[in-house]
């Protein structure tokens, strides 16, 4: 017998205006990350907030060593599968490397992950990145930042490594989180960063921020889905946890985590930085 996981009692989906709102009322913001139907229709059914189709797609599912390699096309195609599976989860796509590096560029990359099903793109970084923000936002796309690690970053950057433990390089952080939100960004991922960073920065802004590796401090959480799952090989970064072992089944994982992040359980101290 076939089971729906959409079926029951509607949710209002959320909306970008919605995610202000909730800063505003103090709920905690719940995001995972998805890449097929199947797994996206569990978490809309556990009452996952926000969903995004990452381009770690590229290292949890296509088996590359970093972000670099993921296209435009495969953004386009996981974010149509995802869409077939959501009816009030805010999605949001992952602008892959390069895809951004001009305002045209981006332009026609995330009217085509719109037009998939996204209700928003992600882009990492500031300072040449604020353009194109501007851009998308003047004709109505709506833009997530990424700022702390970031994942595209990686050769710069030396690997993937806490970001803003200097004194110079937290100011650096703060004065790109007023940038980016001022050139129109609705939403902040803040990766890696010092739990007290990332505290001050959220307090600093009007617009959401979502955690990972950032501590308790933000507005909300996101995770891998399979390091929620347990899936992840190698050591385990200290941010993630473990809730499939624990609930006994997906859609357990998935509200158990939700429940967790709202009710402040997750992250804990321990799961951060200093």
């Amino acid at each position: 017998m076939y089971s729906n996981p959409n079926e029951g009692a509607p949710r209002r989906p959320l909306t970008v205006p919605g995610l202000r709102q909730a800063k505003r009322e103090g709920r905690k913001l719940v995001a995972l990350t998805a890449y097929d139907a199947g797994f996206a229709a569990v978490m809309d059914a556990a009452g996952i907030d926000i969903v995004l189709v990452g381009d770690s797609l590229g290292m949890v599912v296509q088996g590359h060593d970093s972000t670099l390699p993921v296209t435009v096309e495969d953004i386009a195609y996981h974010t149509r599968c995802v869409a077939r599976g959501l009816r009030a989860s805010l999605l949001i796509a992952d602008m892959p490397f390069q895809s951004d590096a001009t305002p045209e560029r981006a332009l026609d990359a995330a009217t085509g992950f719109l037009r998939a099903g996204a209700r928003m793109v992600k882009i990492e970084g500031a300072g040449p990145k604020l353009a194109t923000i501007r851009f998308l936002v003047e004709r109505e796309i709506p833009v997530c930042a990424h700022l702390g690690l970031t994942p595209q970053s990686v050769h710069r950057l030396g690997g993937y490594k806490v970001q803003g433990r200097e004194a110079a390089a937290a100011e650096r952080l703060r004065a790109d989180a007023r940038a980016v939100a001022e050139a129109g960004a609705e939403l902040l991922v803040l990766e890696c960063v010092p739990s007290s960073l990332a505290e001050v920065i959220s307090s600093d802004l009007e617009i959401a921020t979502i955690g990972i590796g950032a501590g308790p401090g933000c507005d909300g959480q996101v995770l891998v889905l399979h390091d929620l799952l347990g899936l992840g090989a190698g050591r385990r970064p200290r941010f993630v946890k473990d809730f499939l072992a624990e609930a006994g089944t997906v859609a357990g994982a998935f509200a158990a985590y939700a429940d967790a992040v709202r009710s402040g359980r997750f992250p804990s101290a321990e799961h951060g930085y200093a």
